[in-house]
């Protein structure tokens, strides 16, 4: 399935781990970045050293991997001086980036990249699969299968729901003003 983003963005990640000076915490296996564009406050990625390109690429050998990358995630939060449970751990359902990727990103969805619906629901959605789902089906179905394109199509229309109450907005202006409320409050 051939990407339609530019190849040079869809491969970033790639040369971004390459450069020492990018790890926050690195294993043999793996290493963790800020995401250049972070959807939160608080957004990293943990990828593997190994070239995989995504999650429909892996099979039961990688469980191991994954328990790593998870380990790693948990560390950086950990290192951060954060709470785990203010943070979402996964994997984008239907990636746009080259080289799987474990995105540790902060439930509170308070940053200036976070422009479009598409975002959102990238992770506030079924398209965001938690780690413990993605986990689950490796080890049961031996593969992580894609969306069909028309649950991608209804995921991508969902409503536009704050992730920590009811409220529902028209817009995704609408809803950056919200999520400001919220963290107001938590300050």
């Amino acid at each position: 399935m051939t990407n339609s983003v530019g190849k040079g963005w869809a491969s970033g990640l790639i040369s971004t781990i390459k450069d020492p000076k990018n790890h926050i915490i690195s294993s043999k296996d793996a290493v963790v970045i800020h995401d250049k564009y972070p959807k939160a406050r608080h957004h990293y990625l943990v990828l593997p050293k190994a070239d995989i390109p995504d999650i429909f690429h892996l099979n039961l050998s990688h469980l191991p991997l994954l328990e790593e990358l998870h380990l790693l995630a948990q560390n950086v939060i950990e290192v951060k001086s954060f709470q785990l449970d203010d943070f979402k751990i996964g994997f984008h359902a239907q990636p746009s980036m080259q080289r799987l990727h474990l995105h540790v990103i902060s439930k509170d969805f308070v940053s200036d990249c976070l422009k479009t619906k598409k975002h959102w629901v990238s992770f506030n959605t079924e398209l965001f699969l938690q780690y413990q789902e993605a986990y689950a089906r490796l080890k049961t179905d031996a593969c992580i299968k894609r969306l069909t394109k028309e649950q991608i199509q209804e995921l991508t229309a969902s409503a536009l729901e704050c992730n920590q109450c009811e409220f529902e907005a028209k817009n995704m202006p609408d809803l950056k003003r919200h999520l400001l409320e919220h963290w107001a409050q938590r300050q």
